[in-house]
């Protein structure tokens, strides 16, 4: 893998790229005390850590110019990739003669209505900004997240290829699970088995460690972002996992489901196998879909469609969202055109996007299916990331 400074190297010059075919003059990404208020797009421009007021600007120009605390600027000097000014007493006269200079018709900074990927400017930081400018460029100040949907989505081969390496690794873990499973197992057994193959494989989680995975056995689980619990594998039940794990600063996100069977079964019932075949045929009407150019909600419209049409309830929940750095990367969306999603669902999907395809559905008396594949959007469609389950996992 390239190390950390040549990946921002990389992305910083598509931010240029980027800021020019946006006819934005200049980003500036205003942070402080980022162990406290980490702004997302740090970590991928710069990868260090500000304790006191700190200004990353880049311009269309080509020019990259850091403004940070004294004892901040050795490791930003490290990155190679910066003009460094330090500061002692405060950050207004460098910020302000350097905004001066490049004299830009439009300034980006970092927040957003929608996308919290590109919300990371504090109110207060909006505050030091507007006053440091009052007289001069607040006027001019625009929101980051087209600049930051482009950036985090458009992924170089290298952050594809760390992708895939996480991809793989939650695979090999699944692939681990499996022969440990069997009835009368714990959701927190289970878990632990997991946890223990992150830890031997040095590591870290696509979200929070409580509920990743999270892991669902059989029909009383309430599915959603909550830890294990002590619910237990039955025969004749569904036991459904979701489960990332960041390998290199890149994540994955999968879901996994196993069928339990019943005494004398030598497969999954009926109203599981239905269930099954209608998700991955919803699953399949978005692929049929996704493509560059498209909007995110016309790929999740058609995922959405076909599954109400085999007459299961409408999913609560997109359909897909981006993959990178998090788990959920912000950007466009695959989801409905409803208010919590905001401006997200009416982006468009454009090459070398990540994406998860999820969707699932509760089958009374057995417990929740839910599918969830990592893809990679090509040029006319798209690169499976992840080796789908199409066929459901057998504990016998």
């Amino acid at each position: 893998m390239p190390p950390r400074s040549t990946l921002v190297q990389q992305k910083l010059d598509q931010a240029v790229e980027i800021l020019r075919e946006q006819d934005v003059d200049l980003w500036l990404t205003f942070v402080r005390e980022t162990s406290l208020t980490s702004d997302p797009s740090v970590g991928l421009i710069a990868g260090v850590y500000s304790a006191w007021q700190g200004a990353f600007l880049v311009s269309a120009t080509g020019e990259r110019i850091a403004i940070v605390g004294r004892f901040d600027a050795p490791s930003v000097e490290q990155i190679g990739a910066y003009e460094v000014i330090g500061y002692d007493e405060s950050i207004r006269p460098a910020l302000r003669d350097t905004v001066e200079r490049l004299a830009p018709r439009t300034i980006a900074l970092n927040y957003s209505e929608s996308d919290p990927a590109a919300d990371g400017l504090t109110h207060g930081l909006w505050r030091v900004l507007q006053d440091t400018f009052a007289d001069t460029y607040a006027d001019r100040f625009v929101p980051s997240e087209a600049i930051v949907n482009a950036l985090r989505g458009r992924k170089s081969p290298d952050e594809v290829e760390r992708i895939r390496s996480a991809t793989r690794e939650t695979e090999e873990i699944f692939d681990a699970v499996t022969p440990a499973l069997r009835p009368d197992l714990s959701e927190v057994e289970i878990a632990g088995i997991m946890h223990a193959e992150i830890e031997r494989r040095g590591l870290g989680y696509a979200w929070e460690r409580d509920h990743c995975p999270a892991v669902n056995a059989g029909p009383e689980k309430e599915v959603g972002h909550s830890p294990p619990g002590e619910l237990r594998t039955r025969s004749g039940e569904l036991l459904h996992v979701d489960f990332g794990v960041s390998r290199d600063d890149y994540c994955s996100d999968l879901q996994r489901v196993w069928y339990f069977p019943d005494h004398g079964e030598t497969d999954a019932p009926e109203d599981v196998r239905r269930a099954w075949d209608a998700l991955w045929a919803s699953v399949d009407a978005g692929v049929a879909v996704l493509r560059p150019g498209v909007a995110g909600w016309e790929v999740d419209a058609a995922a959405r469609e076909s599954l109400v049409a085999a007459g299961y309830p409408e999913p609560m929940y997109a359909l897909g969202h981006q993959l990178g750095r998090s788990a959920h990367d912000g950007g466009t969306v695959l989801a409905p055109r409803w208010d919590r999603y905001g401006a997200a669902p009416y982006g468009v999907v454009e090459a070398r996007n990540v994406f998860t395809l999820e969707y699932g559905t509760a089958v009374p008396g057995r417990g929740y299916i839910g599918l969830e594949e990592d893809v990679l959007v090509t040029d006319d469609g798209i690169e499976w990331l992840s080796t789908p389950q199409r066929e459901l996992w057998l504990v016998r």
